[in-house]
Parts: C-alpha cells; sequence; structure tokens
C-alpha cells in the first residue's frame, strides 16, 4: 500500500484545519453552555506554519483539506491560506465548513484563491428558532451566503443539519422539500452527545426515524456524491435536483472507512474526533523541526488511530468542544 495509512489499514488522505477555537455563534449542541476560554494569539498556528505541516502532509499522501473552526471565517486573510495550500504539490481539494454568517462577503475572492467547495451549517429556516439554537438573528446573512456562494460557483453547497427532537425535527420535510424544488444539496446529521450546551440525550434523533419521515415525500433512491470524501450516504428524490445525506456516527458508525485526521488550531495532530488522543506539533515547528521530522510525527498519529469510537461504551471526550476541533 502506498501513501499514508494506519495500523488498519485504513488509507488517510484527507485533513481537516481548525484555523481558530473563536465563532460568532453559540450554536447550542457545539459550546458548552458556560462557554469556552479562549487561546490567545500566539497559541494559533500561523499560516505558514499550516502550510508547512500540509506540505509534509501532501508529500505523504494527503489530497484533500477542510478548513474548519470554530467559524473559520472570523480569521483575517483566510484567502490567503487558502491560496497558500492551494499551490501545495498534491492538494487537489480544498473545501470549508462554515456557518455562512460571513460568507456572502468572502465567498468571491476564495474561489478566486482556490476553494473549491463549501459546506454550510443550517439547523432551522425559521427566524426565532435560528436565534434559539444559535444565540443571534442572522439567518438572513445565512440564507444571502447560500445564495452568493453558488453564484460564484462553489458548488456543490452543502447544508449541514443536526437534528433534535423537540427542536428542529419538525423541520425535515422543509428541509427535504428544498432538495426537490431548489436543488439544495441536504446533510441530516445524528446529534452527537459530546460537550453539550444546551441540548441532552433525549433530543437524538436516528437516522433511521429521519428517514422514516422524509419518505413523506417520496421513496429515497440512492446516489453517489457528485464530489467529497465524508461519511455521509446519499439519496435523492424521484425528479430531484438536490440530495439527501445521511451522517450517522452514533446509531451507525463509519470509522471502518476514517480516512482522516484533524489539525487544531494550536497545532495539536488528532487520529480521531472522538478521542482525546493528539500529538503537539506546534512546538517541534517552532523549535525548527525539519520536514521529515514532521512527516514522522504525522505518520506516528495516523498509527495511533483508533479502530473506532467508544460512545457506545460510554466514553465521551472531555478534554475540547466542537468549537476547538472542527466538528
Amino acid at each position: 500500500m502506498t501513501g499514508l495509512s494506519d495500523s488498519f489499514q485504513r488509507p488517510i488522505n484527507y485533513l481537516r484545519i481548525s484555523v481558530t477555537d473563536r465563532c460568532n455563534l453559540r450554536c447550542i449542541y457545539c459550546m458548552p453552555t458556560c462557554g469556552v476560554r479562549l487561546m490567545s494569539h500566539c497559541d494559533i498556528l500561523t499560516y505558514e506554519e499550516i502550510h508547512t505541516v500540509t506540505r509534509a502532509a501532501a508529500e505523504l499522501g494527503i489530497s484533500k483539506v477542510r478548513i474548519t473552526g470554530g467559524e473559520p471565517l472570523v480569521r483575517l486573510g483566510l484567502s490567503q491560506l487558502v491560496r497558500m495550500l492551494a499551490g501545495i504539490k498534491g492538494i487537489d481539494d480544498i473545501s470549508l465548513t462554515t456557518n455562512g454568517t460571513l460568507l456572502g462577503n468572502y465567498a468571491a475572492e476564495l474561489k478566486q484563491a482556490g476553494l473549491r467547495r463549501v459546506n454550510i451549517s443550517l439547523d432551522t429556516l425559521k427566524l426565532d428558532r435560528f436565534e434559539f439554537i444559535t444565540g443571534q438573528n442572522k439567518l438572513k446573512e445565512v440564507l444571502e451566503g447560500i445564495t452568493i456562494a453558488r453564484a460564484v460557483g462553489l458548488n456543490p453547497v452543502k447544508l449541514n443539519m443536526v437534528v433534535m427532537a423537540g427542536i428542529n425535527d419538525d423541520e425535515l420535510l422543509d428541509f427535504g422539500t428544498k432538495t426537490i424544488n431548489e436543488g439544495w444539496h441536504v446533510r441530516f446529521i445524528e446529534l452527537m452527545p459530546v460537550a453539550r450546551g444546551g441540548t441532552t440525550a433525549s433530543q437524538f434523533v436516528p437516522v433511521s426515524d429521519m428517514r422514516k419521515h422524509l419518505e413523506q415525500l417520496g421513496g429515497l433512491e440512492p446516489c453517489l456524491a457528485d464530489v467529497g470524501n465524508g461519511p455521509a450516504r446519499y439519496f435523492r428524490f424521484p425528479n430531484a435536483r438536490g440530495t439527501i445525506g445521511f451522517i450517522t456516527p452514533v446509531s451507525e458508525h463509519f470509522c471502518f472507512r476514517c480516512n482522516r485526521l484533524r489539525l487544531t488550531a494550536d497545532g495539536k495532530l488528532r487520529p480521531c474526533l472522538l478521542s482525546e488522543d493528539e500529538i503537539d506539533l506546534k512546538q517541534p515547528l517552532r523549535s525548527g523541526i525539519s520536514l521529515s521530522g514532521l512527516k514522522q510525527l504525522i505518520e506516528e498519529t495516523a498509527a495511533r488511530k483508533p479502530l473506532c469510537h467508544q460512545l457506545a461504551e460510554g466514553h465521551i471526550p472531555k478534554d475540547r468542544p466542537f468549537s476547538q476541533v472542527g466538528g
């Protein structure tokens, strides 16, 4: 086997990069109710350091990069980083996960810099509910961001909806209809019991229940994703222009095909979202580590990738909220 792989022979070709722990929203399933202690500016990797890590990873076989946060667009000059990453030999896909509130301001320059596509977190289409879930009245900005992203060619624009019983599960049909009439690509995600703020385990909705509800709109036909390297399984309603995706981290984990590593904003490389294991790259970077030495640390991280997460056994990581890992 060529390229980077873990100890279970899973190929690793995807790096998620968190560029900041800051966010301009406070989503109830992501940010703890008590908030988080924000990192200082000097604790965050510079764009040059991120470029160095990505270059080393690319030489090992990483070809796909996703930029995350916090909210990545609150960090100044993100288009500069995209341009730097796009220039790395071997990187053939750069994407962004965002809450969409600032996307309309930056979509065109991000596309020009080399960004291929975006995923936008959108858990409701209702104004009052959006404010309840996120703490901000910014639904209009998100919808404008979606329109502008599609217009400048950041396609397919994917919408990520975390489904929560009693909060937004009554909007499944509304989102499903958007895939039929407006060509939206919607991914429904199970609520994960990690670093919860204003959500509880009773609000978990398995994908099996989501699917039954959505089938009121018609039969779901399996289909392939247009592009992407993530864990969703895709379907389409008859004659729909868009797609439905399901992400099942709890009821039917996809660890057996996990292909990613995660770089936190403060320079820790993690083999698994749902594990507290991580290897520090920041201090070696700032101590002048060679590219070959950096590649050894990346290979060590991949080798430590667990076979699967342990949510079913009650192991819930407590060291970092999603807002610091990139979700």
